[in-house]
């Protein structure tokens, strides 16, 4: 506990100065990896930033359920390779089709900026800036403070989707927290990011044996507050059939279809009505319970350290330079594109 007080005042310093300096100002001080930069594309498609957010917003107008997906769609694509739009690539054998994967979407919005970017600006935005920057701006609609990306990514190759190593949403909290430092990222991340499931949904499958059989005793997850136990058995019966249907839940029941950004998870979490057996792991650590705390109390603390979080994480493993490629079409290789 006493390396986490150092590490407390510190969060508290960042959200501070942030609030206080402009947004390219922050984006100096969160020292992006060298090869990526500000507005990247000023002089190769000026506009780019603009057309990205455009589209963002009239889908948005229809469908807000476009800021979770957007956000686990990048997640899913920076946590396996790295930040390279391997994810969006289509085939019976790619990425997206993994079992982890199962469920993602928000691929029909980032074809259409694609298309619209490949007719101003042919060959130049790469997939990976766009997913990034989409996502940016999908959240920030939702309620997420808008936050810096830099750019100059370049596109992946095909990834085997044996190869995807996303956590099982049951794994213990040392497990999550090894998986997170394993990508580079920190306690304090982890717990930030993991504050994406204030809007969103997941699958029955992901917490009927908390409901049922937690870690084979037959019964619920004892952690969990009995009320919302009852509540989830309601929308998640007992999976005893093959083939059986299986349910979307809300992942933050406070927020619900109003897919609005909200530290209500970290509420949630602090009083066991977690609905994901990850997220109520949260409690069981002095670092990540104090960090839980800290948001339950103060939202702009909570929306301050999650653009930093997400920065961090569109930075990891990317490829720049001559490395990797500029997709014609996100969903295939150039090697494989067909005009």
């Amino acid at each position: 506990m006493k390396q986490f007080v150092k590490f407390s005042p510190l969060l508290i310093l960042v959200v501070i100065s942030l609030a206080k300096i402009s947004m390219v100002d922050a984006a100096t001080g969160m020292n992006p990896p060298v090869k990526l930069v500000w507005h990247y594309y000023k002089d190769t498609c000026d506009d780019a930033e603009t057309y990205i957010r455009y589209q963002v917003e009239k889908f948005y107008r229809n469908d807000t359920t476009i800021a979770p997906k957007l956000l686990r769609l990048l997640y899913s694509d920076c946590m396996v390779n790295g930040c390279d739009a391997s994810v969006l690539l289509q085939g019976p054998k790619s990425e997206r089709t993994a079992p982890q994967n199962r469920g993602l979407a928000g691929f029909v919005l980032i074809d259409k900026i694609k298309q619209v970017l490949e007719s101003r600006c042919p060959g130049v935005v790469s997939c990976a800036d766009i997913l990034n920057l989409a996502t940016r701006d999908a959240v920030h609609m939702a309620g997420a403070p808008s936050y810096p990306v830099f750019t100059g990514r370049r596109d992946g190759g095909e990834l085997n989707p044996d190869a995807v190593d996303l956590p099982s949403p049951s794994i213990s909290f040392e497990e999550s927290l090894a998986y997170f430092k394993s990508k580079g990222l920190d306690v304090l991340d982890m717990t930030t990011l993991l504050g994406a499931h204030s809007m969103g949904k997941t699958h029955c499958s992901h917490i009927v044996n908390r409901l049922y059989n937690f870690k084979d005793t037959g019964k619920p997850d004892p952690t969990m507050n009995t009320t919302l136990v009852s509540q989830l058995r309601y929308l998640c019966p007992p999976r005893t059939q093959k083939g059986q249907t299986d349910p979307l839940v809300y992942l933050n029941p406070d927020t619900g279809s109003s897919n609005r950004f909200s530290s209500s998870y970290y509420s949630r979490v602090l009083s066991h009505n977690a609905v994901l057996g990850v997220d109520q792991q949260l409690l069981y650590n002095d670092d990540s319970k104090e960090i839980s705390q800290e948001f339950a109390s103060g939202f702009e603390d909570f929306r301050k350290s999650f653009a930093l979080a997400v920065s961090r994480m569109g930075s990891i493993n990317v490829l720049t330079g001559k490395a990797g490629e500029i997709r014609r079409d996100c969903r295939v290789t150039n090697t494989n594109y067909a005009a």
